[in-house]
């Protein structure tokens, strides 16, 4: 099969939809599935308002209908609710084409911790965006839940991946600080809610890496943290094996996928329990969810490294590949939802 994902995410930009749109897709290659992606790539854009470090397509909705046509796609998932996604999603609706598309990111609440604009009014743009979708794809069950609760139709799970062989145990050399070592791993941005970990009375060293917006200001406020900015690869592996607890302080994100990387490394993970944490720790015991932040990061101290890496080997990039393809073969078979007025 052949499939188009159209999406506002790539690169420069480093995110966890770009991350999950690269990987799932060079699985899938093995069950004989091609990907093509609408990328900006090739667009004049402007930055985002509030976020001038990602940049927003201005897509002309002739030439995404160029690009769309001259994939020769057998089907087309909308990966994203940015121009192109819009671009995209006007496409099908005027041709008839089905289509499906993916919740990642919780805009709304992004939004409202940047502006005074009510989260109800990002979730019925939303709402709207996605009606027409033969399947709307969610990361966890708890997502699903949520969107299903806000009546969003036809809600699936699609999980994520990690790469096992880059992420393992190792020895925990990247790091000369006193420990335990509290690591925090993403965007450095006000949504990320790192207050939440910065603000703990810990034992040790705390640790961020990657960077954002908020990034100059929470290394003001808080110099006792050591911010060590935006890694990738070995070197990110590395420090996740060098650390002690990973700890999670997000309450927005829709997955994760840094959590099951420390897992990978064998780092147990102490979060909030809320969607994301919940659906991937669970009660699997590699990590502790609680409302108390800093008992939780204590806790996990004691868990075993061995449980956190056992407990991320049922996240595969090939699991994720095959529920995504899976999703659409229904969506194809049972002649899906198309609306073309929504």
């Amino acid at each position: 099969m052949r499939i188009l994902v159209a999406t506002d995410a790539w690169r420069p930009q480093v995110n966890g939809v770009v991350h999950t749109l690269e990987r799932m897709s060079a699985a899938a290659r093995e069950l004989q599935a091609e990907f093509i992606f609408l990328t900006p790539q090739g667009f004049p854009s402007l930055p985002m308002p509030t976020y001038p470090d990602i940049r927003l397509a201005l897509a002309s909705p002739w030439e995404v209908a160029r690009r769309i046509d001259a994939a020769g796609a057998d089907h087309i998932h909308i990966a994203t609710e940015g121009p192109i996604g819009w671009a995209a999603r006007r496409y099908c609706r005027r041709r008839g084409k089905l289509f499906t598309t993916s919740y990642h990111t919780r805009f709304p609440e992004y939004i409202a911790a940047r502006t005074r604009l009510p989260e109800a009014f990002a979730y019925a743009a939303l709402r709207r965006f996605h009606a027409p979708a033969a399947a709307t794809l969610a990361p966890t069950t708890s997502i699903k839940n949520e969107l299903t609760q806000r009546g969003f139709d036809r809600v699936k799970v699609w999980t994520r991946g990690v790469d096992h062989a880059l992420y393992h145990p190792r020895s925990a050399d990247a790091v000369d600080l006193p420990r335990p070592i509290f690591l925090s791993v993403g965007r450095v941005a006000v949504e990320k809610n790192l207050e939440a970990l910065l603000e703990l009375k810990l034992p040790g060293s705390v640790v961020v890496v990657g960077d954002g917006p908020a990034r100059a200001s929470l290394e003001r406020r808080y110099p006792h943290a050591h911010f060590l900015g935006a890694l990738y690869g070995e070197d990110l592996a590395r420090i996740y094996a060098s650390a002690d607890v990973f700890v999670f302080p997000s309450k927005t994100d829709t997955f994760g996928i840094v959590i099951i990387e420390a897992l990978a490394s064998g780092l147990p993970v102490a979060a909030f329990p809320v969607a994301g944490p919940l659906d991937v720790i669970g009660e699997s015991g590699a990590g502790v969810l609680d409302d108390d932040l800093r008992a939780a990061c204590l806790a996990a101290l004691e868990i075993p490294r061995e449980r956190a890496r056992e407990h991320s080997l049922r996240f595969t990039w090939r699991e994720s590949a095959r529920q995504f393809l899976q999703h659409i073969e229904a969506s194809r078979a049972g002649g899906g939802a198309l609306s073309l007025t929504a």
